[in-house]
């Protein structure tokens, strides 16, 4: 008895612990789902799946003349489920019955390992059950809708297991142009440069979400689990593919010709500010050349003797001399405080104002502004303030460079910096500051906020657009425009200016010279080894000015050209002159009266061609010939007749005339009667060396001489 309730006393408390452990179980389990379950499931998600961005597709950008300067071009990444159901269902079936064909198409389609090797490769990855089996990236979209058409890729994700993966890649259609304002785009977009920097905002877009859940070691893009990115807006630049294009071709070709380190080009349209072309050039380690940095806008540097119209818009403007006020050149050399200054023209001596701009006397310009701003230099400086010299140019691009100008009463301040700098040293502004001025006084006197950005379009549609700004309404008064202008057209027209070898009859342009001695690095200037800085700005037609173009190069050591009117000057030209071009081929042309030809005219050839030629300008002819496939063209005020010319079976061994004739119809008669023809020139035959109706032999040699 005793045993029995030992026994039961034991089975009881077993019971009752059991009990007690399950109401801990159910406790804790009610505890980890209903207080900490939120925890959990976040931790879970954070291990197995995850949201990754999906970039959108960026923005165009184009060129004012509507051609594609920049954009995306979508990429494919093609990964492979090889744990899907339907690939797997059956053991397999689906996938065994399609690898031979689709080793095969792979093999063709990508042509870079044989139909054994990816069969060897698949059917591995199978084996494995990788879910995020990389088989291809960056495929093209050819290449990818040619891939959607194998028969296992094509019955769709779940039965064949192919993913694919969308990203864009951004190319440059026209490569080199403009290429280092238009920009880069990398993946870190705080590292990109130019216009797809500072519209990169617009242009990429809102990206989306796509969840991702991890799988047998890797993660697997889930169906249905995505937000749409929305696409980036489309940038309209002010740039003109074909003024781009010439300033390129222009400024390479002088800079590989005179082994330059760097230059820039600017193409301003006068009215409105708007950049329409901007090339940028520098010489790589192996001697070529590069867009690799923006020199017209981001770099600053001493101008040299373009700086000079903001001393005589200064000096003409506080009415302290006149275009025809005498000036002691004093042969060419003197001395400020210690330091020379020197022309390139040695012993020169009394000139005029005007002279002496037109021949760019630094001595001259030195000596008036010392005369005139040594005791208020304030005075000198706030002119160089109203022309915004002293002030970022505002081009809505980032990465420009803010000038320097001394201020008087600085620490930078002294004795030689007023005559230095009214000839163009111990100061530093970009090449599109010195723009701005010069076009500014083409553009009668408002200065324009230079900009290259017209609009911002979305599907097609402008939604923002940009207007010419005026930053200054008149930089100086009418009369000293019409001296500065006049000043700027001798820098061309006469005979004493630097750049008159430029000019051209078929249209006027004004504009300056310049030559500066390049400081470099912490060696200060050196002379001795020629490293200049030339330049030349200027504006066409004179009348009615619509470019401004500035044109600067630094160039080396081993430069055999320095002087701004034989470096930039060229180059200024040659843009000049196509732009000119183009915009005279773009006017209408005059159509006059047609008049009869009373003028006659002779040809011979082949009937088939002449008939061809004659047709194909709709002339009508009369062929009197019966026979034959030579025929005699006789063009009289307006009536064409057609005779027979020759008939090779009734020559009698007779050298035909070719004189008159065209190469093709000469040597096929002459060979066809077995002459060997020796020819020379082009055009029509004018001699022959055999007379016609000459007797010949057969292999013998004649000889035309075409003109």
């Amino acid at each position: 008895m005793d045993v029995k309730k030992d026994i039961l006393w034991r089975v009881y408390l077993c019971f009752l612990g059991i009990i007690m452990l399950g109401f801990v179980v159910l406790g804790r389990a009610f505890y980890i789902q209903r207080v900490q379950g939120t925890y959990w499931k976040k931790m879970s998600d954070s291990t197995h799946s995850k949201y990754v961005a999906v970039n959108a597709e960026r923005g165009s950008i184009y060129s004012e003349d509507g051609n594609m300067l920049s954009t995306s071009i979508p990429v494919f990444d093609v990964y492979v489920d090889f744990a899907a159901d339907g690939l797997r269902e059956n053991d397999g079936k689906r996938f065994f019955e399609n690898l031979d064909s689709l080793s095969t198409s792979l093999s063709n389609l990508f042509k870079d390992a044989s139909p054994e090797s990816y069969k060897k490769q698949l059917k591995l990855a199978y084996q494995n059950e990788d879910r995020y089996y990389p088989l291809k990236k960056k495929i093209t979209f050819e290449q990818y809708t040619q891939l959607r058409d194998f028969s296992l890729v094509k019955q769709g994700r779940n039965k064949s297991g192919f993913l694919i993966d969308i990203r864009d890649n951004r190319v440059n259609p026209y490569v080199l142009l403009a290429n280092r304002t238009i920009g880069l785009s990398r993946g870190d977009t705080s590292k990109n440069v130019g216009l797809e920097r500072t519209y990169d905002s617009l242009l990429k877009g809102q990206e989306g979400k796509r969840l991702m859940r991890y799988m047998a070691g890797a993660y697997v893009p889930v169906d249905g689990a995505e937000i749409a990115p929305e696409s980036g807006k489309d940038i309209i630049t002010t740039l003109d593919t074909y003024m781009q294009d010439v300033s390129e071709n222009a400024l390479m070709k002088m800079m590989v010709a005179n082994n330059s380190l760097h230059g820039t080009c600017i193409v301003m349209e006068t009215a409105t500010g708007k950049i329409k072309a901007i090339a940028n050039l520098g010489k790589r380690p192996d001697g070529s050349y590069l867009e690799d940095y923006n020199y017209g806008i981001a770099t600053k540097t001493e101008p040299g003797s373009i700086f000079k119209v903001a001393t005589l818009l200064s000096l003409l403007e506080d009415k302290y001399v006149d275009t025809g006020t005498i000036v002691n050149c004093e042969g060419g050399k003197k001395s400020f405080y210690g330091l020379n200054i020197t022309d390139s023209h040695l012993g020169t001596g009394n000139v005029t104002v005007k002279e002496a701009f037109a021949m760019s006397s630094n001595v001259a310009f030195a000596k008036l502004a010392e005369q005139y701003y040594h005791n208020q230099p304030l005075q000198f400086y706030n002119h160089l303030h109203a022309l915004r010299l002293d002030t970022a140019t505002g081009v809505d691009i980032i990465g420009q460079a803010t000038p320097l100008i001394k201020k008087p009463g600085g620490k930078f301040w002294g004795k030689t910096t007023l005559p230095f700098m009214a000839h163009g040293y111990e100061e530093l502004v970009t090449p599109l500051h010195m723009l701005m001025v010069y076009n500014a006084v083409a553009n009668h006197g408002r200065m324009m906020k230079p900009y290259l950005v017209n609009a911002v379009r979305e599907m097609g549609v402008e939604i923002k657009t940009f207007k010419p700004q005026v930053l200054v309404e008149k930089i100086c008064s009418d009369e000293t425009l019409g001296k500065l202008k006049d000043c700027m057209l001798d820098v061309v027209e006469s005979a004493h200016g630097t750049a008159n070898k430029l000019k051209t009859p078929l249209y006027s342009f004004a504009g300056k010279t310049g030559t500066a001695v390049t400081a470099m690095d912490n060696r200060g200037y050196n002379k001795a080894s020629k490293i200049y800085q030339s330049a030349f700005i200027g504006f066409f037609p004179f009348d009615k000015p619509m470019y401004t173009i500035a044109v600067v190069i630094q160039n080396s050591s081993e430069s055999k050209l320095a002087y701004g009117g034989v470096v930039s000057g060229p180059v200024f030209r040659e843009v000049a002159d196509k732009i000119y071009a183009c915009d005279l081929a773009n006017q209408p042309y005059y159509t006059a009266t047609r008049e009869r030809d009373s003028l006659p005219y002779n040809y011979y050839g082949i009937k088939a061609d002449i008939s061809k030629i004659l047709s194909a300008f709709d002339l009508p002819y009369t062929d009197s010939a019966s026979a034959g496939y030579w025929r005699n063209v006789y063009m009289y005020n307006d009536n064409t007749t057609l005779t027979q010319a020759y008939d090779p079976a009734r020559l009698n061994g007779k050298v035909p005339k070719v004189v008159g004739m065209g190469l093709k119809d000469a040597v096929c008669l002459l060979e066809n009667m077995g002459l060997h023809v020796v020819a020379s020139g082009r055009g029509k035959v004018m001699y022959q060396s055999i007379i016609a109706d000459a007797n010949y032999l057969k292999g013998q040699t004649i000889n035309i001489q075409l003109n």
